[in-house]
């Protein structure tokens, strides 16, 4: 059963989703954003402790509440972990005010047609219990797609239903997040084919099957209105795609009814060898910047 209470956060709040999501082919990547090398540390388990210390220092910091920061998509390992001895979900919701999501893919195949679909997640039942018992709102399933191939993106937004279709059965809400790559040369031409498809299947979903979307930014201003306005849709939220903090933030002010959920854009300026001070301020300055173009879009600002 979804909670009422989030749900309704998520549907009306004003603010973004933070994606706190990189899983182990991205951490190396994020901690050395971040200032710590690879040569700083051995193996998994240490990585995965240092990327864990980083995500505590955001979810610790002033800023990171439930007035700009509605909701954040952890890693598996993140949901698990602890914030002062409380497991992180449940520190979210009860002492942030923010609405946790769990990040449930297990990576992707190789490209074919354009695309690259989902890994076969087996063991997703048992995740998705595991996860409701911790007190996990919804999830999040990535593909991509790089070019406008109709039969590949036709695939994509096929398996992303279905695996949607599956999140619902355990009483969650699932995120659909089929990116379109920043980089693709028809990038347009594959937003054209790919907002067809999620209406097709938001079309097909039973009344009380509600689903959200993270999408990456539209090249066409508000190209996914359509969709922000389906009754299936609880919320599209925009990712971040590679751009900088400043030129997503200028892209998704374009695009009403869609909200940021940024993951590298929000943590782009942190920096390991920061002082509280430091870091509490830089954060607090990047989410007033993500929280300005995501309510801009949901009509906020509208008489500016």
């Amino acid at each position: 059963m979804v909670d009422a209470k989030m749900l309704e956060k998520i549907n009306s709040a004003p603010g973004f989703i933070a994606a706190l999501d990189q899983s182990g082919g991205s951490t190396p990547g994020a901690l050395r954003l971040y200032g710590i090398a690879e040569t700083d540390y051995q193996g998994d388990d240490e990585m995965y402790r240092l990327i864990h210390a980083m995500r505590v220092r955001i979810m610790k910091a002033p800023a990171f509440t439930g007035d700009k920061v509605i909701g954040a998509i952890l890693f598996e390992r993140t949901m698990d972990g602890d914030v002062d001895g409380e497991p992180v979900p449940s520190y979210l919701w009860q002492k942030r005010g923010v609405v946790p999501f769990l990040k449930i893919d297990k990576g992707l195949l190789d490209e074919e047609n354009g695309v690259q679909k989902m890994k076969p997640m087996p063991e997703l039942d048992a995740l998705l219990i595991r996860g409701r018992e911790k007190g996990i709102f919804g999830t999040k399933m990535r593909s991509v797609i790089a070019h406008a191939d109709k039969a590949g993106i036709a695939a994509v937004v096929r398996q992303q239903f279905e695996v949607a279709r599956q999140i619902i059965g355990q009483g969650l809400v699932p995120i659909v997040e089929p990116e379109v790559s920043i980089k693709s040369p028809t990038k347009v031409e594959a937003e054209a084919i790919l907002r067809d498809e999620i209406a097709s299947e938001l079309d097909k979903l039973p009344a009380s099957d509600k689903v959200m979307l993270k999408l990456t930014i539209p090249t066409v201003d508000d190209f996914y209105a359509p969709l922000v306005a389906h009754k299936s849709v609880v919320r599209v939220v925009a990712l971040s795609g590679g751009y900088s903090t400043i030129d997503a933030c200028e892209k998704l002010s374009h695009n009403h009814g869609m909200i940021a959920s940024f993951s590298r854009a929000l943590a782009e300026k942190l920096r390991v060898s920061m002082s509280d001070a430091e870091f509490n301020a830089s954060i607090g300055e990047t989410i007033d910047q993500i929280y300005a173009a995501s309510v801009k879009k949901a009509g906020a600002m509208a008489a500016e």
